[in-house]
């Protein structure tokens, strides 16, 4: 594609040089540029793309697009806003790739990653091809690829769906962050479906405000399109259950539908049944009901279900076909993940990092435990502080025995975090354990026969970030070892 070309949605805004090179590609990381390439020059929190221009020149690129002066012997094309920019020409780059996939994104506080795995279990079993983008990496059918972030920057998401178009994806599944939202990261991005899962406390440290945050999760709904097609209809699928979509439900012009435990809505689910091996209740959709029954476990996850065979029912799948697929999925990794290695008592790994997520966990748990509840638990560094006493409470307050431990210190002195935790806490059931092995195999070693050990907070992460540093540490491999070493 021609420089001029690839700029020509930015015009009049954008001052194009006279030359008109062919690109190749275009990168915004001047160690991945290639001969051919158009590099984006982003000025970022950390590092300032225009400092490396001349990298990316020697590594092969043919021009430049910048929003600061540079100096370089190749075409330099300016505009005011290079991130701005970026998602409209990696939009034209990879030719405009969602308006040829359904696209559903997610959005929410907890419940994202659930959801999304749920709606592509739907979707494939309705005999079609999936591609799912999240926090645990992108899929496209059965091949995993690694993200660095759970809604990549605009450039990367373009590149992943053109990925998925020439794949033959039919349905593409992304989680939707609220950092992304607000740094612009789906620019460019036709949903089809935006689903609502929740909203509770997360990202403070960000937003600095619940009202903020919640406004920037709010933006999937406004941006979702304001056209009647009868090619590309759009739905909104919202937790009536939950304020928030009180006003996501005015911010949007798309067909509206809502689900919850409210006989009022769309779609509504009762006579819930709870056990330690799965969940059943009754749905009910357009004045017809079905039983509805999953492996997956809790009153969340009914939640989560209801927001898939939403969008289930917004990709035009039969009621039918979408409860066989749900009937069928084992779970999620990292999310109430059952750890077995022959003992006589139950570990859980949950993702569970905020208050609202790890209180469902543990209210869930408590519904099924016979005898005590152990939690391990921790708090991110470098993260929102105002959560952690709020954890430390939920944990103490409906647990046996809560582990405070680390959880990604990041910067932060792990010490800190663990007194921040702590603080205002006059609970007599609380231990500090700042490594996290050792509070894993301290709640392994006391459990009794028929005890619950929930480990919260890291899920299907498979690292540990300590100051600067990432390290392998899997809270499942971490509580099979501490298994299988305390049966000998």
């Amino acid at each position: 594609m021609k420089l001029h070309t690839l700029l020509s949605r930015l015009q009049p805004l954008v001052k194009t040089p006279t030359e008109n090179p062919e690109i190749t590609g275009v990168e915004m990381d001047s160690r991945n540029v290639k001969p051919g390439y158009l590099f984006i020059c982003i000025d970022g929190y950390t590092v300032d793309g225009h400092q490396y221009v001349k990298q990316a020149v020697e590594n092969g690129a043919v021009a430049i697009l910048a929003q600061k002066p540079v100096e370089t012997n190749v075409p330099v094309a300016y505009v005011k806003d290079t991130l701005r920019s970026m998602a409209v020409v990696g939009n034209m780059f990879y030719h405009n790739p969602t308006q040829n996939l359904n696209l559903v994104g997610i959005t929410g506080t907890n419940g994202k990653t659930t959801t999304s795995y749920i709606i592509e279990e739907i979707v494939k079993h309705n005999k079609q091809k999936t591609g799912v983008i999240g926090t645990i990496g992108m899929k496209i059918g059965d091949e995993v690829f690694e993200t660095k972030n759970t809604t990549p920057d605009s450039l990367t998401l373009q590149s992943m769906f053109a990925k998925m178009v020439d794949a033959k994806v039919d349905t593409a599944v992304m989680e939707v962050s609220s950092h992304a939202l607000h740094l612009g990261r789906v620019h460019g991005c036709e949903y089809d479906i935006a689903v609502f899962t929740n909203l509770s406390q997360d990202h403070l440290d960000y937003h600095g405000s619940m009202d903020e945050y919640k406004k920037a999760k709010g933006l999937l709904f406004s941006q979702l399109g304001n056209s009647f097609s009868s090619e590309k209809r759009k739905f909104a699928i919202l937790n009536g259950d939950d304020e928030a979509s009180k006003e996501y439900m005015t911010s949007t012009q798309a067909n509206v539908l809502t689900y919850g435990l409210n006989k009022d809505y769309d779609l509504f689910a009762d006579e819930i049944e709870l056990t330690n091996s799965g969940t059943r209740f009754v749905l009910h959709f357009l004045h017809q009901q079905y039983v509805v029954e999953m492996k997956l476990i809790g009153t969340f996850n009914v939640y989560n279900v209801l927001a898939a065979i939403g969008a289930g029912i917004a990709l035009d799948i039969k009621v039918e076909t979408i409860l066989e697929a749900i009937a069928t999925l084992e779970g999620v990794p990292g999310r109430f993940q059952s750890v077995n290695a022959g003992q006589d008592f139950t570990v859980i790994v949950d993702y569970a990092h905020t208050p609202d997520s790890l209180e469902n966990v543990l209210k869930t748990v408590k519904q099924f435990a016979k005898n005590d509840v152990y939690t391990v638990v921790g708090c991110g560094g470098d993260r929102d502080r105002t959560k952690r006493p709020l954890m430390g409470k939920i944990a103490a307050d409906l647990s046996t025995q809560a582990i405070f431990t680390s959880d990604n210190p990041r910067t932060e002195d792990p010490i800190l975090i663990l007194e921040d935790m702590k603080f205002g806490l006059e609970h007599n059931n609380i231990t500090v354990i700042e490594d996290r092995k050792k509070a894993i195999t301290f709640a392994i070693e006391n459990a009794k026969k028929h005890d619950i050990i929930v480990i919260a907070g890291k899920g299907h992460e498979t690292y540990q970030i300590v100051g600067t540093s990432v390290s392998h540490f899997d809270d499942v491999e971490e509580a099979k070892e501490a298994i299988l070493q305390r049966r000998g």
